[in-house]
């Protein structure tokens, strides 16, 4: 067990150093572990496409909203045991803290195995809930049986995850996540392309992946910095998961609203896709496809607004509001950059990156190329949305963070597609996309315009700056 921790007898460099050189610090870790993240679904996209074809592709896209159930399940736990953990080592509780640690990963497992359990009996009917086509789910159903075996190891993932980089070793998690990526990424061509195996091969994959990935992160309980996980703290008590549960409560709405996103957008591209010259298969693959390459490109946004997230706290609870500003508009112009190459990279490229799923008839690149142009046509206004959000969050508005982060997927979009098809066809789902991301975008300008003011007007109270401003020793990341 190692308790080392660096001892830092001076100010907070939160507080002092370059903001440049702290977001890198902070936010390269958080952006390559969030891209590796996204890459787990890309990967058996871009094999399937090759090696099956758009129907196969069509069956990741309708198990998608169950792994994103996965996700949020492990946000619940991992970034509510964060959470737990930091605060009560910020009290000097290390046994509580440790106890929090052992009923989280405790939690997760039961939760895992809970969901795998529940989704192998009702497979068949959740996959015609999300949108499966009579030819999708033959397919469907080979991917799901296989992948929802890793239920209960992603469900570990994603939990300890959160945990380890909150224990200080955020090169320990990216490396698991790396790992459990690169087997991924081996093995799939193998099982695809050499072994003849389809989707199930492919599923295979990535609970290998995903198993490995697991088996490397249990391996951190032993090397806990700031605390000593015994063998005692891994029983349940519902007054400890009760509070890691509400302190992870936010991140798990936010992905579920994506998954009712999901499947909302399935269902209604089958429904209007069968009345239109493309068919019902053509629409729900090549949304899967959209969706996924925009993922890959917001993975990198939040990494760059998550990794501002201490810095945006600490600069603002310490009163020291230039520097709080400063960080602020540094990740908005970051994030809109960003979003601004992806923007010319849909709307001048678009047939080379989807060529990278596999090439299919006119008709499916046709509407492919249209939902990858429409759907993201106003992608460039995410970052900002994204960031001020975040923002938010850091110093400490919970309300106006959730209004800004459910926005897009809960407010605007959902309607925006039941709505638009009915008078448009199967390409109002495509104008939803950026129906939403504009009015997410005025709303997250208007909610920050009413708040800025209010925001700076005042230094945080005298208490939180006291807090804020303490020389108490800081835990280094290894």
């Amino acid at each position: 067990m190692n308790e080392t921790l660096t001892i830092k007898n001076k100010e907070n460099p939160l507080g002092y150093e370059p903001i440049g050189k702290l977001l890198i610090k902070f936010s390269v870790p958080s952006i390559i572990a969030l891209v590796v993240n996204a890459l787990y679904n890309i990967v058996d996209q871009i094999f399937i496409g090759r090696g099956v074809g758009f129907l196969g592709n069509g069956a990741t896209n309708v198990i998608l909203p169950l792994t994103m159930v996965v996700i949020a399940l492990g946000l619940l736990v991992g970034d509510g045991c964060a959470a737990y953990l930091s605060l009560h080592l910020g009290k000097g509780e290390k046994e509580a803290a440790a106890k929090g640690v052992g009923n989280a990963i405790t939690l997760s497992i039961i939760l895992g195995i809970v969901l795998a359990v529940f989704s192998i009996v009702f497979l068949e009917p959740l996959c015609h809930l999300f949108g499966a086509t009579e030819n999708i789910l033959p397919y469907a159903l080979d991917y799901g049986k296989i992948i929802i075996i890793g239920f209960p190891f992603s469900v570990i993932n994603c939990a300890l995850s959160g945990i380890i980089r909150a224990d200080g070793s955020p090169r320990y998690s990216m490396m698991g996540m790396i790992m459990g990526c690169i087997v991924n990424i081996i093995l799939n061509p193998i099982f695809i392309f050499g072994l003849h195996w389809g989707v199930a091969g492919s599923a295979l994959a990535t609970i290998i992946g995903q198993i490995l990935n697991s088996g490397y992160y249990l391996l951190y309980l032993k090397k806990f910095k700031s605390v000593n996980v015994q063998k005692a703290y891994f029983k349940l008590k519902s007054g400890i998961i009760t509070k890691v549960c509400s302190l992870g409560i936010s991140s798990f709405i936010t992905q579920i609203a994506v998954v009712a996103m999901i499947a909302v957008s399935n269902n209604v591209m089958v429904k209007y896709g069968a009345m239109s010259v493309y068919g019902a298969d053509i629409p729900i693959t090549t949304m899967g496809i959209t969706m996924k390459v925009n993922q890959m490109i917001m993975a990198i946004i939040l990494g760059i607004a998550t990794g501002a997230q201490p810095i945006l706290g600490y600069n603002y609870g310490a009163g020291n509001m230039e520097r709080t500003k400063k960080t602020f508009k540094i990740i908005v112009v970051a994030a809109t950059i960003c979003m601004g190459l992806a923007f010319i990279g849909f709307q001048c490229f678009p047939n080379a990156i989807l060529s990278i799923f596999g090439t299919e008839s006119e008709l499916y690149t046709e509407f492919a190329v249209k939902c990858l142009r429409i759907f993201l046509l106003f992608c460039i206004l995410n970052g900002f949305q994204m960031c001020t959000g975040i923002f938010f969050q850091a110093i400490g508005k919970p309300v106006q963070a959730t209004l800004v982060s459910v926005s897009r997927q809960m407010v605007f979009i959902i309607p925006a597609t039941l709505i638009l098809p009915v008078f448009i066809g199967v390409d109002g789902a495509l104008w939803a996309g950026p129906v939403a991301d504009g009015l997410a975008f005025v709303l997250a300008a208007v909610i920050l315009k009413m708040q800025w003011k209010k925001i700076f007007a005042v230094a945080p109270k005298a208490e939180t700056q006291e807090i804020f401003n303490r020389k108490e020793p800081v835990l280094t990341p290894e």
